[in-house]
């Protein structure tokens, strides 16, 4: 079992067929879509399927120049902290002992110990928030989501916001252990996300499980 068998068997599909037709046609267009290509499933090269240990599901790629990199909620080195990941970073202070707030945005540390940063759409058109919804995304990490949840067991999921709450439907939480709260946007956080306490806890139940704990 591995991602490149899940990624196959996914391509072979019809609706992963016209995902790809639509991207070809908007790349033709001269439309610049984020991520680059080859960083599209960043998310699932960097965390392999068998290391997945958390979840943090994201909605959208972020559409500024430079930002998103194929993994939810972070950006490359050197690019300015958007403001739900500086909400994320401020609940790690409150949560974590001993966590300083980094310069960087940049979590590939945390996919590398096996969080996977998974956004529900993996590409967008620049400047143009959800453009790439309902092109077949959706249908691609609902599959991710199900596929984790059939073939692996105590993944903590991390589902923020109510798209999150909606996407986490396929999970079975006698299997797996589900984490809500509101999400981290400047719009929702002081309703809930902030306090929740969900990285401390992340590392209780990892310890439990007899596994390493994340270095956020």
């Amino acid at each position: 079992m591995s991602w490149n068998e899940f990624i196959l068997s996914e391509q072979k599909k019809d609706y992963y067929q016209a995902l790809s037709s639509f991207l070809e046609i908007e790349r033709k267009s001269g439309k610049e879509i984020f991520p680059p290509e080859n960083l599209y499933l960043n998310a699932l090269q960097l965390t392999e399927l068998e290391n997945v240990k958390v979840v943090i599901l994201g909605q959208d790629p972020y559409h500024g120049d430079g930002q998103a990199h194929g993994l939810s909620f972070s950006v490359p080195d050197g690019v300015k902290i958007p403001p739900s990941l500086r909400n994320i970073y401020k609940e790690l202070a409150q949560s974590i002992d001993g966590f300083e707030v980094p310069n960087s945005g940049n979590l590939t540390h945390w996919a590398e110990q096996g969080v996977l940063l998974l956004n529900a759409v993996l590409t967008v058109e620049k400047a143009n928030a959800g453009s790439h919804a309902k092109q077949g995304w959706e249908t691609f990490t609902d599959n991710v989501i199900k596929y984790l949840n059939e073939t692996q067991s105590n993944i903590i999921f991390l589902l923020w916001g109510s798209y999150a709450h909606k996407k986490g439907l396929f999970i079975d939480s006698n299997k797996h252990q589900v984490l809500k709260s509101t999400h981290p946007s400047p719009l929702s956080a002081y309703r809930g996300f902030l306090g929740c306490g969900h990285f401390r806890q992340v590392n209780e139940i990892l310890t439990s499980f007899g596994k390493n704990k994340i270095n956020w």
